[in-house]
């Protein structure tokens, strides 16, 4: 049985991308808050780097994430991001207390 984990999205602007990359990231936001097996879902931008934005996500399993990845939503903001986009990384984290 797999279990819960949190995810860090780490997304990076290409320049003059920014407001481009905010407002796909900002509008993945409530749908993905929607999707069975989503625990949460935040957006977060860099303080001291604009254009450097984090997702904070938790998900009940590996199979909630792989759903919200092949969800209209998700590969819309795949299609309108796909010249905005920099550096990508995502980074599976286990709770420890």
């Amino acid at each position: 049985m797999s279990q819960a984990f949190t995810a860090i999205a780490t997304l990076i602007a290409k320049p003059q991308q920014q407001a481009v990359l905010k407002r796909e990231l900002s509008a993945l936001v409530a749908p993905s808050r929607e999707e069975a097996g989503c625990q949460y879902y935040q957006l977060h931008e860099d303080a001291a780097q604009p254009g450097t934005f984090y997702v904070l996500e938790r998900w009940d399993d590996e199979a909630a994430l792989e759903f919200h990845n092949n969800t209209a939503h998700f590969q819309n903001f795949i299609a309108q991001t796909r010249e905005a986009i920099e550096h990508f990384e995502l980074k599976r984290l286990q709770l420890i207390v």
